[in-house]
């Protein structure tokens, strides 16, 4: 089968809430495409199509463990994950990393979590009041929302939160240069290693205290167990962040569609889930996978040492699933979006985003419902060069 040209993808050029044309690409292509990314060795597949997404991300013969032995083309200067990471499994190791971290996400404790989350939110939005507009939602309520809530779940004490804030930062640039995140790689292990040896004198009801509950059951190493804590922290403070804060973004400067939900507050766990759907969350792709053996996909022969990199975000806008695609529509049902993932990788964290995600939007709706972006929106500034898209800053006014 012929290959063909290989597609340089950069995200430079990528504005605030616009598609990338390599993804859309990807959806429109009758069969799949080479793509080569700023970092890393090569070329690999790009599947963006629904089901071809769905079937790397399920299929045996699609391996994460292998990644470990190649420098996959990958928009990041190193790979996020730590070689330990649960990122770098696949089954049935991966399922065993994953049980301890699962019991900390039940449905039963995440809605026992809801209360104090709501409180979180609140706090951060009265303070925001009470010193007047204009104010920098981004600043004021999103980033500390999102790392006291993760902090708190995991277990972080209030002083080193704004470290790991840091560290996250060096860590998702794609504009620093690679011993400059790999160096942050190895402080924030360093961190969660003491960190860990702290709660087996001291357990308390935290992700890190679950965590070791599986390091004593032998269910993962302590290297692993630290490569677990460093994806779900990081990766849980900065998607949050990001992606709540676009969709405030999308909301107010789409005034129909905030003053519906004003109206109709039920109707956010929905509007929700579509804005996961709908928002261009991530520049490029994530973590690749590597064939097995020589597989058809998407009208190619992927063979047996090839990297396939998946799209959760072309698929989201894949007309053979969703129609309308590019249309924003908090009425659409079913929603099988894939914002959190598929198959075994799917983020075991998915309940605790979403339950953090509604919380910030419908505490913003309650207490702000006259909430309007204070600038026009082409002065709102965006990161640039990282691997999450989003709003730098977010001025605001009620």
């Amino acid at each position: 089968m012929e290959r063909g040209p290989v597609t340089e993808w950069t995200v430079d050029d990528l504005d605030e809430l616009a598609y990338d044309p390599v993804m859309a690409d990807a959806l429109t292509r009758e069969r799949l495409g080479l793509v080569r990314l700023p970092h890393g060795e090569g070329e690999a597949w790009l599947a963006g199509k629904y089901a071809d997404v769905t079937r790397v991300t399920s299929d045996a013969r699609f391996s994460r463990a292998a990644l470990l032995r190649q420098n996959v083309t990958r928009l990041a200067p190193n790979p996020v994950p730590l070689h330990d990471a649960v990122g770098f499994a696949d089954p049935p190791e991966h399922a065993r990393l994953r049980r301890s971290a699962s019991q900390a996400f039940t449905h039963r404790r995440i809605e026992q979590l809801r209360p104090r989350w709501r409180e979180l939110a609140s706090d951060l939005v009265a303070a925001m009041v009470r010193d007047g507009a204009p104010a920098d939602l981004v600043a004021r309520v999103y980033a500390p929302f999102a790392m006291h809530g993760m902090s708190e779940l995991m277990g972080i004490p209030e002083p080193d939160r704004e470290q790991l804030v840091a560290w996250a930062g060096q860590i998702i640039s794609g504009a620093n240069p690679p011993e400059v995140s790999e160096r942050a790689k190895h402080e924030v292990s360093a961190y969660f290693d003491r960190l860990a040896d702290q709660r087996l004198a001291e357990p308390q009801d935290d992700l890190i205290s679950h965590l070791l509950e599986g390091e004593r059951a032998g269910e993962l190493t302590r290297d692993q167990l630290v490569g677990f804590a460093v994806l779900m922290q990081l990766s849980g403070m900065m998607a949050v962040r990001c992606n709540s804060s676009t969709m405030a973004y999308t909301l107010l400067t789409r005034p129909e569609l905030w003053q519906r939900l004003v109206a109709e507050p039920a109707l956010v766990p929905q509007a929700v889930e579509e804005l996961l759907r709908w928002v261009p969350h991530r520049n490029a792709v994530g973590q690749a996978r590597i064939a097995t053996e020589d597989v058809e996909l998407g009208g190619v022969l992927v063979r047996a040492g090839e990297a396939v990199h998946s799209s959760y975000v072309a698929a989201n806008r894949d007309p053979e699933v969703f129609e309308r695609p590019h249309e924003l529509d908090f009425d659409r049902a079913p929603n099988p979006h894939l914002a959190f993932g598929h198959g075994p990788h799917y983020c075991v964290g998915a309940a605790f985003a979403r339950m953090e995600t509604q919380v910030l939007l419908a505490t913003l709706l309650d207490r702000l419902p006259q909430l309007r972006l204070a600038v026009p929106p082409e002065q709102v500034p965006w990161r640039r060069g990282e691997l999450i898209r989003g709003p730098r800053e977010l001025p605001v006014a009620w």
